[in-house]
């Protein structure tokens, strides 16, 4: 069971579990038994409101109900390897099958490449290609910062892909490596610790933690009185997160300064690809390969971002829909399937603002003498012994 199913299941947006009143910590090694020492977790809440509100983004992610579109396909005298239709795990697969796309671009003997889109998938893609020793042109209509990446809630959430094939598990994997190598200023990739709230303890949950799905990294369980929110529970764990603004803009550089180029121009009909000088094409086109291939299945599911005013002291993240960047405290947490429309839904603002201002409003203030906390184990309160 992963996390997306669990939490339909429970019935809350989330819930952690309490094991003989002692915290337990899930790992390769442990079980979610196992106790260690209990600590309280310090953290400040952040100022939601709708006067805090400095941007509003809305973005259309390109979904398949299989899963996205991984494949070779022949245009005349051109072959065009498809990659798109990650919905909402673009940012989390993207190197994945950047490098499973270069794979199939292997068999090609012509070492010339052109790549469509210049979003994530697009771009994660340009790179495996350079890496192979491709000289490399991205076609796109629009670059960051107005691609549909630059909209995204962009955190990696492996545990939380619905039913993988072993093609997807296989992306995550070599995704999951390949990230962690650009956690870091220069790209904008940090982990965090990441907090899902609730007041219940589901079976679907205890066996959801029994399973330790992979990726599931540092998890905690905290229970009353170990951490500052409102509710009985709160599940912790560490998760990659994602500044789009910095990254891909430094994947834009990494692309030219590797010899690729980047064009701006759209493509209405395949036969527009036949003008292109190279014959081999990967298609990271999204949305837009709806229109270009005929994709009946590719189909928008709409999200929305709304920032409030940085908070550089908030370093962790609440699931679902809060994530701290250094351009903006990010709320989200919506999916409006088959909207094609990227009008602000104000009934959906007011039901996120509402939604996070009531989790933080109910947060404990921050406790004075002790270390706040967000990034790794959770900090001792000093002359306090709270081991089971």
């Amino acid at each position: 069971m992963h996390r997306r199913a669990f939490f339909k299941t429970s019935g809350s947006a989330a819930v952690a579990l309490a094991v003989g009143g002692c915290a337990s910590r899930i790992g390769p090694q442990t079980t979610p038994t196992q106790a260690v020492r209990r600590r309280l977790v310090n953290l400040v809440p952040v100022e939601c409101s709708m006067d805090r509100i400095i941007r509003t983004t809305v973005g259309l992610r390109p979904t398949r109900k299989s899963g996205f579109l991984l494949r070779a396909d022949r245009l005349d005298d051109k072959t065009v390897i498809h990659n798109f239709g990650h919905g909402s795990e673009g940012m989390t697969l993207s190197w994945g099958t950047g490098f499973l796309a270069a794979d199939l671009a292997m068999a090609h003997t012509d070492r010339r490449a052109a790549v469509i889109g210049c979003g994530i998938v697009g771009l994660t893609s340009a790179r495996q290609l350079q890496r192979r020793g491709f000289d490399v042109t991205i076609y796109a209509m629009a670059v960051p910062p107005n691609t549909t990446s630059n909209m995204s809630g962009a955190n990696f959430e492996r545990d939380t892909l619905e039913s993988p094939s072993e093609q997807t598990r296989r992306a995550a994997e070599i995704a999951y490596r390949e990230h962690q190598l650009l956690v870091g200023s220069g790209y904008g990739v940090r982990w965090l610790n990441v907090y899902t709230l609730g007041n219940d303890v589901p079976a679907a949950f205890a066996a959801w933690v029994a399973a330790a799905p992979p990726g599931l990294v540092g998890a905690l369980m905290l229970g009353p009185g170990e951490h500052p929110f409102g509710t009985k529970y709160a599940f912790q764990n560490s998760q990659m997160s994602f500044e789009p603004s910095i990254y891909l803009d430094a994947l834009m550089r990494d692309v030219l300064t590797f010899g690729g180029r980047i064009v701006v121009r759209a493509f209405e009909t395949p036969r527009d690809l036949m003008a292109l000088p190279e014959r081999l094409i990967v298609n990271c086109s999204g949305l837009g390969a709806k229109a270009l291939f005929g994709d009946d299945e590719l189909h928008p599911v709409k999200g929305q971002l709304h920032v409030l005013v940085p908070q550089p002291e908030v370093n962790y993240r609440v699931s679902p829909g809060m994530t701290p960047r250094s351009d903006g405290i990010v709320l989200g947490g919506t999916a409006e399937a088959g909207v094609w429309t990227l009008d602000v839904n104000e009934e959906a603002k007011k039901r996120i603002i509402g939604r996070n201002a009531a989790v933080f409003n109910a947060m404990r203030p921050p406790l004075v003498g002790v270390p706040i906390t967000g990034l790794g184990t959770p900090a001792p309160v000093p002359g306090v012994d709270r081991s089971s």
